[in-house]
C-alpha cells in the first residue's frame, strides 16, 4: 500500500470521485467530470499514479504499522480536508508495491506495465498487452530498505506493505 516517490514531473492535484478507495501507488484515470477514480474497464485510460489514499480503514504509508497509522483523526483519509489526491504523472522514477501477482518475478528490464483494476500488470483491462502502456519496470520485485537499522537488508529492516513485503521500481510513461 505505498508509493514511493524518487524522483517526480508533475504532481497535480485532482478531485476525488465520491466514493472511490483509492490506495496510495494505484494507476489512476479521470471520469467525464474530470475526478479521480481507480483504474478500471469503466475508466480504462490511465492519468497518473495516486500519491495520496483515501480510505476509510488504513493508512498506505509504507512501513506504517496499523497501531502507529497517522491519519486517525480523518478515518485514514488523506484527502478529507481538501477532497483532492496527488497524481503523479508526466513521468518520474517510483518504487511501488501496487502491483499484480503476475509482474512478481519479471526479470527483463524496461518490460512494459499496463494497468488492471488499478494494479499495475503486464496486460492491460483488455486482457491483452495492447492498451495503454503506465510505466517501465526498472528493477524487478524485492524487498525495500526502510532506512532502520536492523538485519532484513543491507543492514536495514525491510519496508512492509503489500505483496508480502515486496516492491517493484518503475519509470512512469504516462
Amino acid at each position: 500500500m505505498a508509493l514511493i516517490p524518487k524522483f517526480n514531473v508533475v504532481a497535480a492535484e485532482r478531485t476525488v470521485a465520491t466514493g472511490e478507495i483509492i490506495k496510495m501507488g494505484m494507476v489512476v484515470s479521470l471520469d467525464n467530470s474530470g475526478n479521480v477514480r481507480k483504474e478500471s474497464s469503466t475508466y480504462p485510460i490511465p492519468y497518473g499514479l495516486a500519491g495520496d489514499t483515501k480510505s476509510t480503514t488504513a493508512s498506505a504509508m509504507p512501513g506504517i504499522a496499523s497501531g502507529w497509522q497517522n491519519r486517525a483523526s480523518d478515518y485514514f483519509d488523506e484527502t478529507k480536508a481538501s477532497s483532492k489526491m496527488t497524481v503523479y504523472h508526466s513521468g518520474g522514477e517510483f518504487a511501488t508495491d501496487q502491483f499484480h501477482s503476475n509482474v512478481a518475478g519479471v526479470t527483463t528490464q524496461l518490460t512494459t506495465l499496463y494497468a488492471r483494476a488499478g494494479l499495475l500488470n503486464t496486460v492491460g483491462e483488455d486482457a491483452a498487452p495492447t492498451s495503454y502502456p503506465v510505466a517501465r519496470l526498472t528493477q524487478q520485485d524485492g524487498m525495500y530498505p526502510s532506512g532502520v537499522p536492523g538485519t532484513d537488508i543491507n543492514g536495514d529492516m525491510a519496508l512492509s506493505g503489500d505483496n508480502t513485503n515486496t516492491y517493484i521500481e518503475i519509470k512512469l510513461i504516462i
